[in-house]
């Protein structure tokens, strides 16, 4: 019997209902693409995330944590390994005076809305961000030059030799799209530190936020936000529009005519078109402007580069 069999055997006696074999994890990303997970398991404790990294020790096993796949582009081959969810025991918040802690599969709309109705003051940047706690801190995700690592205090980690790490704000290190976390382990909770505000003011920036977000993204079509990281001072979208690709199609996949960095799913896309577009923009720009864009995505699984 293969590794992966006898691990799924393994977790779906002790985690039953929680334990599916070939997910397909297009329906746990934004773009609405991607093939199976070989093992998908939801987990709501520490003691069902001890179990499951056991597994992916015992049986040699490659593995990585999803949230809202809101920045994964999986390939249409899934992923040889165990996607582990974190579930509702993950998901926990609690307010002390300027400070929020929460478990890092807290979405962050639920913490903005926290925070606002707290009166807090700091989060409104996040407005319409669709990734989870533990995906933003792992990328810095942010917005109008504001990131969450601007307002993290403490961060829990459980390490791959199944400890409990918890990291100071001091001993992180965080840049634009960048933390020291990533590849460090899984982020389980986080304290992140806000000021005083006025419900009404932060209401209204959050308002503000979001009509420029509506008004400059393409919300209507899955997508798995801003494709590029934005060169040192300079902005990719504004490279991509330059270049002439808004429109640029391959299969269901489109650089869209609303925001140049983003590359949407018309509704049929493979995970293959939106590789193959990514990879034919960061080349035009590349052969026009002799800058590379990095991506911004983290591509999971196999493509074929044509």
């Amino acid at each position: 019997m293969a590794a992966i069999d006898r691990a799924y055997s393994r977790l779906s006696k002790k985690l039953k209902n929680k334990t599916v074999r070939k997910f397909p994890l297009s329906r746990k990303t934004t773009l609405r693409v991607g093939g199976p997970a070989e093992i998908f398991v939801v987990v709501d404790s520490l003691e069902e995330l001890r179990l499951t990294m056991q597994t992916v020790q015992d049986f040699g096993l490659k593995f990585f944590v999803i949230g809202r796949g809101s920045n994964l582009l999986v390939s249409d081959s899934g992923f040889n390994g165990i996607v582990i969810e974190l579930g509702a025991g993950f998901r926990k918040i609690h307010t002390d005076g300027l400070y929020i802690q929460a478990g890092a599969a807290t979405l962050l709309p639920a913490l903005v809305q926290l925070a606002w109705k707290e009166g807090l003051s700091g989060l409104t940047f996040a407005v319409g961000i669709p990734g989870s706690l533990g995906g933003a801190l792992a990328l810095n995700a942010g917005a109008y030059s504001k990131a969450i690592g601007d307002i993290v205090a403490d961060v829990t980690l459980y390490t791959p030799d199944c400890e409990l790490v918890a990291c100071h704000r001091s001993d992180l290190v965080f840049r634009y799209r960048y933390s020291s976390l990533a590849g460090r382990g899984i982020i389980l909770e986080a304290v992140i530190k806000l000021s005083e505000g006025s419900p009404k003011s932060i209401q209204a920036e959050m308002e503000k936020n979001f009509k420029k977000r509506k008004r400059t993204q393409p919300l209507q079509h899955p997508s798995a936000g801003s494709v590029f990281k934005n060169p040192s001072g300079l902005s990719a979208g504004k490279f991509i529009e330059e270049a002439s690709c808004k429109g640029l199609r391959i299969g269901g996949a489109e650089v869209s005519s609303k925001h140049g960095n983003f590359i949407v799913n018309l509704g049929n896309a493979s995970a293959q078109d939106v590789y193959d577009l990514l990879k034919l923009v960061q080349k035009k720009i590349f052969d026009e402007q002799g800058i590379l864009l990095e991506p911004e995505i983290t591509l999971i699984g196999e493509f074929k580069d044509r």
